[in-house]
């Protein structure tokens, strides 16, 4: 296959290690040659987390070089635009959760809050699909990257890569009640549920 470079941000506790593991198996279950690395920094102090995901047969790095992700997953407003104007390459596609979690300038006032009309203002000269999603009756905000995961499959653009793989990984790494609770979300969006504006 040619290769694809899949690049995930967001913030610290919003699920992206778990999000790039699932995708990470899913497409090892897909039958794709797969790799990833993460850098989680100062994650446990709500910093920035980051993950790179390379598919195909002549991918020795997992590494993704700027502007070229053909695919960018953010789990924060700030995160996706930042993601998509240093990695993702013009015709790509970004697919964001509509959230904020303010990053410090925000707070302290020396910065504006990135806006919706900012990011699409910012996609649209370089070809870029924008996808956002939100989940307003999201029990668990900490389920915002399986909402994110069943829009992926639900605009098909993991490839081949099938809800039904992304299930089997899902097993592999959550349990009981977490994995029920996962599984139903995903479930629901997969079936076409959608939850986006």
């Amino acid at each position: 296959m040619k290769p694809f470079a899949i690049y995930l941000c967001g913030v610290g506790g919003q699920g992206i290690g778990l999000l790039s593991e699932i995708l990470l198996r899913a497409a090892d279950y897909a039958g794709y040659v797969a790799k990833a690395v993460d850098t989680h920094g100062l994650a446990q102090r709500g910093g920035v987390v980051v993950s790179h995901i390379r598919l195909g047969e002549t991918v020795h790095t997992p590494l993704i070089s700027a502007y070229g992700a053909d695919l960018v997953v953010g789990l924060e407003r700030h995160e996706a635009l930042r993601g998509a104007q240093a990695m993702l390459r013009d015709g790509g596609a970004l697919v964001y959760f509509d959230t904020v979690l303010q990053p410090l300038g925000v707070r302290l006032g020396t910065e504006a809050e990135i806006t919706n009309a900012d990011v699409d203002r910012a996609c649209a000269p370089r070809g870029i699909a924008v996808h956002r999603m939100t989940c307003p009756n999201l029990a668990d905000p900490r389920m915002q990257n399986i909402v994110v995961l069943g829009h992926l499959h639900l605009l098909g653009l993991v490839g081949e890569v099938a809800a039904e793989h992304s299930l089997r990984a899902m097993d592999d790494l959550l349990e009981g009640s977490a994995l029920a609770a996962n599984v139903g979300l995903f479930r629901s969006i997969a079936a076409n549920d959608r939850q986006t504006p």
